[in-house]
């Protein structure tokens, strides 16, 4: 029997498509916005797979932008918001990872343009009404309907070339944002069921696509595992592992997938005496040390072993630490600076979580 609980679940409209070859249905996807006239986003890595979109939409394609990059800079989102009015173009199509859909999103709050993602990464931020842009060594995050996209479609095809270690450290980043959905304030029984779905989903898919990144079976159960962590992201608030990731991305300039994949098994353990209903439901998927887990997984899928191996400087931990106390997130644990220091320290050196 349920007992009495108390919660709030809002569900954000998105159309979501989900298989293989999904991507041929773009141009039907245009039509039922009622848009004519498409701008192409990408990094300038995927610029390959940009133009792939703008010949399927021929002359519907009336601009391609490679521009995209970690972070989404204010000064990019502005250049390419200015673009899409010079072209007039009156939907944004972005294909490939965070970055891309992060300036796809700056363009929208800039131009209210429609939205349609295709991802090629375990992301998840397709799903959100969440912005963050960098500005002067800071990245600063928004929520607001106007980010969120409307039309996501999941092409499996897209993920099988995605190497090996970003096809990790993108599903330990999609990952995180579902632990942290466990033990949001605003979590609800939707989103512990989801986000429990989508960790088991991940957990399992991730070594196996380390050894075959051709095994289709397990690049659809990560892909399905990062929607779902998309939605989670998208529906309740984040805690202290997203403030520190935000703060050493864009203070550091650090790679944003494999920054989450250090920080997360620290930030679970962090957390882990406040929350030991969250911790029992992740046994369930992760096994009798969660924390340990998530930093075994790191190692499962060759992800980089420590933030000094990102480029993160010794010297630099304090001034992390400071700006983490700085305006920080809700935590179900008080930050703590001597604990926030130890944290950040032996993620630094590449050291397992201590509860």
């Amino acid at each position: 029997m349920m007992t009495s609980r108390d919660f709030v679940y809002t569900g954000h409209p998105a159309r979501v498509i989900f298989g293989s070859g999904t991507t041929a249905r773009l141009p039907q996807e245009m039509q039922r916005l009622g848009a004519q006239r498409a701008l192409i986003l990408s990094t300038p890595q995927q610029e390959s797979q940009a133009r792939a979109v703008a010949e399927l939409l021929g002359p519907a394609a009336v601009g391609l932008f490679p521009g995209a990059v970690m972070h989404t800079p204010v000064e990019v989102s502005e250049h390419a918001a200015t673009m899409a009015r010079r072209v007039m173009a009156d939907v944004v199509v972005a294909i490939g990872g965070g970055s891309t859909t992060g300036l796809g999103k700056a363009i929208a709050l800039r131009t209210d343009l429609p939205q349609i993602v295709i991802p090629t990464t375990y992301a998840g931020s397709e799903m959100t009404p969440i912005l963050g842009e960098t500005s002067d060594g800071q990245k600063r995050t928004q929520t607001t309907a106007k980010v969120l996209p409307e039309v996501v479609i999941y092409d499996v095809d897209h993920t099988l070339g995605l190497p090996s270690e970003l096809s990790g450290t993108s599903g330990i980043n999609a990952i995180a944002h579902a632990v942290e959905a466990l033990y949001a304030r605003e979590t609800n029984p939707i989103i512990t069921a989801l986000a429990l779905e989508a960790i088991g989903a991940l957990a399992r898919a991730l070594p196996v696509i380390a050894q075959d990144p051709g095994q289709r079976e397990a690049r659809a159960d990560a892909l399905y595992g990062a929607w779902l962590c998309g939605i989670c992201l998208g529906s309740v608030g984040m805690a202290l592992h997203h403030k520190l990731c935000h703060t050493l991305g864009g203070t550091f300039d650090l790679s944003h997938a494999e920054c989450h994949t250090l920080i997360l098994p620290h930030a679970l353990a962090y957390n882990a005496p406040a929350i030991p209903d969250v911790m029992a439901r992740l046994t369930a998927v992760l096994g009798q040390d969660p924390a340990r887990a998530l930093f075994d997984l790191g190692r499962a899928v060759n992800a980089p072993a420590s933030l000094a191996q990102l480029g993160m400087p010794a010297d630099g931990i304090g001034r992390a630490v400071d700006l983490a106390l700085a305006n920080p997130y809700w935590n179900p644990r008080p930050l703590e600076r001597d604990a926030l220091t130890a944290l950040i320290t032996r993620a630094h050196q590449g050291k397992p979580p201590v509860v």
